[in-house]
């Protein structure tokens, strides 16, 4: 069946060449399907009503195995970023530079080459909504790393969920009603907008992560509702919490089905694969098959994830594959199953599952494949039947998937050859870890304004971060001269920058004066104007966070700075200070003059 995308008229050729022309473009356009690619923020394996969860209701979700193929072991990283870098690149995290979550530490080097960037380069529009987490400041930016068009936030976390300020193409711009429905309206329009030609969609929702902020529609129905499952240790479950997690997941699955429905409106769904995962494990205890481990742990509860592939006509429904397989697999499986070029300059770990997903074959070219999982200073290793802890114990994952019983002792051949391969795993991918910290890069080409968040910079004197998780932190109890927040960056062009603050203060503070240097380039500017909202996100937590409470920022207009090319600390000091504090800082926006 041809695409149902159109052709333009050709009027300038002879019509005999434009129809083959055309002929051409539809056998061109068939073969290159859409792409849609949805992840979830901190959402379990056991986070589905598909799994054997009785405490909610997942049918969309659901449905995507039910109509294709489901990953029996499917793995990912015990956090967020890691598992993202892995997905964009089909290579182990580390091989990326991407060892933390925050502070710089979630950018993937510039000479990675991601999926996005092989889609565009094929022909692909490509949008991404939702949560990045691999860079901010271009050309970390999705912007810069294949995505033409981005609407959502840049950091590991955000601080609210309704009406929240999010980033639009490298712009500020204010979202509209819960973020999870309006990252959903935004990639609706884009595949109507797109729908003549292949979309790569990537959709990377930011829930069920906390702080726990669900519509009314969903909390309701769990506010007070019994759970049916607990986690094994039930002593360890926050009750609320994980009411609050599932109404979470009820509402991805709401809008997982208007993005199936608008396929099926646009009669696309035939064209278009839908792959959806999670990018680690549950975010606290919670019902999750009876495995041991949660979000930030190596062991199975906290690295296995759902994973369904649908493509009507070309994926079998209910195709199982048991093989195990990771997000490293997932740029290579998807780029044979599309037909796009695999561009990459660097050697891949993943490998592609095209031929166990088409029915073309049912095992894997190496029956002992090994996955590793690491965080922090752990690593785990998993073969189709073991798993190796970090502390070097040996579970069988097909007679105890709970981890209960080492079984090291019974199988001491077993246990050395995975010990050993964990040790060459550290020795390739960690022995060489550069731990120079990156800078901050200013005035990339093609980006005119550069965001600078209070998350990437350090302060010093009595200065504090609002929240011991920088990611969507601010700065409070600045109340000295000698205190400064310090960015270190590099300016890659020479020239004038507009300086804009974004900033808090009360109207008995306004006065003090506030200077921004970079080596021999300075402005100065006063706090003239009082602007101070209350703290947002209480009223809309169903339990209470760990996270840092935002504000309204306000935008003061520092002015202009002149830059010049090289690395060095950015600072911004307060020469002068009227009353008790300076301002709560937020946020720095350096924009290009022309």
């Amino acid at each position: 069946m041809y695409s149902k995308r159109k052709i333009q008229p050709m009027l300038s050729l002879p019509i005999a060449l434009a129809v083959a022309l055309g002929l051409l473009f539809l056998s061109s356009a068939a073969a290159s399907p859409n792409l849609i690619v949805i992840v979830a923020d901190d959402q379990g394996w056991g986070d589905l009503s598909l799994h054997g969860n009785k405490n909610l209701s997942t049918p969309h979700i659901d449905s995507l195995a039910q109509d294709g193929a489901s990953f029996d072991r499917f793995y990912v990283c015990p956090v967020c970023a890691p598992t993202r870098a892995e997905f964009f690149t089909g290579r182990y995290h580390p091989r990326s530079r991407v060892y933390g979550v925050s502070t710089g530490l979630e950018r993937m080097d510039l000479d990675e080459v991601t999926i996005a960037d092989m889609f565009r380069a094929a022909g692909y529009a490509t949008a991404a909504f939702g949560k990045w987490h691999n860079g901010t400041q271009f050309p970390y930016h999705p912007n810069a790393r294949g995505f033409s068009e981005f609407y959502g936030f840049c950091s590991g976390h955000w601080g609210n969920y309704f009406d929240p300020m999010l980033d639009h193409n490298g712009q500020i711009v204010q979202g509209e009603g819960f973020l999870i429905d309006d990252l959903t309206d935004h990639a609706i329009r884009f595949m109507k907008d797109h729908s003549e030609l292949p979309f790569f969609v990537y959709l990377p929702y930011n829930t069920p992560h906390s702080p726990m902020q669900v519509p009314d529609r969903w909390w309701e129905t769990f506010r007070d509702k019994p759970l049916a499952m607990s986690h094994r240790y039930q002593d360890r479950e926050d009750a609320d919490h994980t009411r609050a997690a599932l109404a979470m997941c009820e509402n991805i699955d709401w809008n997982v089905g208007r993005i199936l429905q608008t396929l099926d409106e646009l009669e696309l769904a035939e064209e278009t694969i839908v792959v959806y995962f999670s990018d680690n494990g549950p975010n606290r205890f919670r019902w999750n098959g009876d495995m041991r481990g949660k979000k930030g742990s190596t062991d199975e509860g906290g690295v296995r994830s759902p994973l369904f592939i649908r493509w009507p006509g070309k994926i079998n429904a209910k195709r199982e594959i048991p093989q195990i397989a990771a997000a490293i697999d997932l740029l290579p499986t998807l780029a044979e199953l599309t037909g796009v070029e695999l561009t990459n300059r660097k050697p891949l770990d993943g490998i592609s599952f095209k031929e166990q997903l088409l029915g073309l074959a049912n095992e894997l070219p190496s029956a002992d494949r090994r996955i590793f999982s690491h965080w922090a200073a752990a690593v785990s290793v998993r073969t189709q039947q073991y798993r190796l802890d970090h502390e070097g114990h040996l579970y069988d994952m097909i007679a105890d998937p709970g981890q209960r019983q080492d079984v090291s002792k019974q199988h001491p051949q077993i246990a050395a050859e995975l010990s050993q391969a964990v040790k060459q795993w550290k020795d390739e991918l960690l022995s060489n870890r550069n731990q120079e910290r990156r800078p901050f890069l200013v005035g990339h080409p093609a980006s005119r304004s550069t965001q600078l968040p209070a998350r990437d910079a350090e302060s010093h004197g009595k200065i504090k971060r609002s929240s011991r998780h920088p990611n969507c932190s601010f700065f409070t109890n600045w109340q000295r001269t000698s205190d400064r927040i310090d960015w270190n960056v590099e300016v890659l062009q020479s020239g004038v920058y507009e300086a804009e603050l974004y900033y808090t203060c009360a109207s008995s503070d306004v006065g003090s004066t506030v200077e921004l240097s970079f080596g021999e380039g300075k402005v100065a500017g006063t706090v003239d104007t009082a602007h101070d909202p209350p703290l947002q996100g209480e009223g809309q937590d169903r339990v209470p966070r760990d996270e840092s409470y935002v504000k309204d920022f306000g935008v003061m207009k520092l002015g202009r700075i002149e830059l010049a090319k090289g690395q060095g600390p950015l600072t911004l000091q307060a020469q002068e200070v009227a009353n008790q504090n300076v301002m709560d800082f937020r946020l720095l926006v350096l924009t290009k003059c022309d």
